[in-house]
């Protein structure tokens, strides 16, 4: 039986490794952005979801939920959950891009935030969930 004194722990744990992976992947975007050119924002976003991704994977395992499941299935899981948020991702970006004009790097930033309520209910029920 879970605690709500764990509960709190484990929020407060999520909240600070999120707000890590946030800037981990805002950061990385960023400077491959002005590495490669906003052209490519696209191929570039994908890039650099799978680097952040497994950087989520790792921090979520080792600090939040402390895990001893099986490591690929786990990651395979996160990243299903990180999936589904990255495809959401590439839409989102040709919409705030191509469509509205918006700086690539702006429009990262909003959509990143958005899309990370998603994924905390998506790792918490599904990716570290041991039911699955």
């Amino acid at each position: 039986m879970i605690k709500n004194n764990d509960i709190k722990k484990q929020s407060i744990k999520y909240l600070i490794t999120g707000c890590w992976n946030t800037i981990f992947g805002i950061f990385l975007y960023t400077c491959l952005i002005k590495l490669f050119g906003e052209k490519y924002y696209l191929p570039l976003v994908v890039l650099s979801n799978i680097i952040s991704i497994t950087n989520a994977y790792i921090c979520y395992k080792i600090f939040v939920f402390k895990t001893k499941g099986n490591i690929f299935k786990e990651y395979v899981k996160c990243y299903t959950v990180y999936g589904v948020s990255m495809l959401c991702s590439i839409v989102l970006m040709y919409i705030f891009v191509d469509l509205f004009k918006i700086n690539a790097i702006a429009s990262n930033i909003v959509i990143t935030l958005l899309l990370t309520i998603i994924s905390f209910f998506g790792h918490k029920y599904f990716s570290f969930n041991k039911r699955f």
